[in-house]
């Protein structure tokens, strides 16, 4: 019986500078399937040298553009990584044992986030971020819907056991200055949802949504052991759907989709 054929995939705009680490960690992969939206540098180029196929276009919708790399991709199983992540050689291994006996239609795999160079294991929740991802998953079991930021999923077939044992390198953040860029372009796309869907919130809901959530980053989700970075995460995690919901409330103009 022949090792199932693996297929790395990558969605990325105009990160020249990321993904030749990104690329060089792939090797382990079957073939390399590359997804550049609306990209403006030398992706191209950098694609072509490491030997990966590549699928150019415009989307205006995450889940739309991760589909577009899927339905691309031709391995009996795919890895969805992003182009500020790495996949070491141990974590390789451990995908081709898994995907070699699995049963089930997806994994999800342990992510190890970093900020600079630390690396900050507790505290991520909401849709700022996650330490576990299903991001490995059989042709055909995963689709994305239709949003902007941190797109719904839809699946076929069972999920099986995590492979935790070792993760995905997320070299998330540069900084802290670069983490509140981030915030920033998370809500806004957010707000660009909701306005889409006509369902902005109410204020007092989203507060308490703050609250929740900033308990659950901080304390649920251990972000104490962090110190200063744990709180600094927490929230941020609370922020992101209440600046969301104000930035639909307060500047529609400005976030409504086209």
């Amino acid at each position: 019986m022949r090792s199932p054929r693996i297929s790395a995939l990558v969605v990325a705009r105009n990160e020249a500078a990321r993904l030749p680490t990104c690329l060089a960690s792939l090797a382990g992969a079957d073939e390399i399937m590359v997804v550049l939206d609306r990209t403006t540098d030398t992706s191209v180029a950098i694609v072509h040298r490491y030997g990966a196929r590549v699928l150019e276009g415009a989307w205006d919708l995450e889940g739309d553009r991760r589909n577009a790399g899927i339905d691309a991709c031709t391995g009996d199983w795919i890895l969805e990584v992003d182009a500020d992540e790495t996949v070491p050689d141990e974590l390789w291994a451990e995908i081709r044992r898994v995907t070699a006996a699995s049963e089930h239609a997806f994994h999800r795999v342990r992510v190890d986030n970093f900020v600079g160079d630390r690396l900050i294991r507790h505290g991520w929740a909401g849709s700022f971020g996650t330490t576990l991802k299903p991001v490995l998953f059989r042709r055909g079991a995963k689709r994305w819907r239709p949003q902007r930021v941190h797109p719904g999923l839809d699946w076929q077939g069972t999920e099986g056991a995590r492979i935790t044992a070792w993760g995905i390198q997320h070299h998330l953040d540069r900084d802290i200055s670069d983490m509140l860029r981030r915030l920033d372009r998370y809500s806004s796309a957010k707000a660009m949802d909701l306005l889409a869907s006509g369902r902005i919130g109410t204020l007092p809901g989203n507060l308490r949504r703050f609250v929740s959530r900033f308990f659950k980053s901080l304390v649920s989700r251990g972000g104490w052991r962090e110190g200063g970075w744990g709180v600094l995460l927490a929230v941020c995690t609370g922020l992101f759907p209440l600046l969301a919901h104000l930035k639909a409330r307060l500047e529609p103009d400005r976030h409504r989709p086209e």
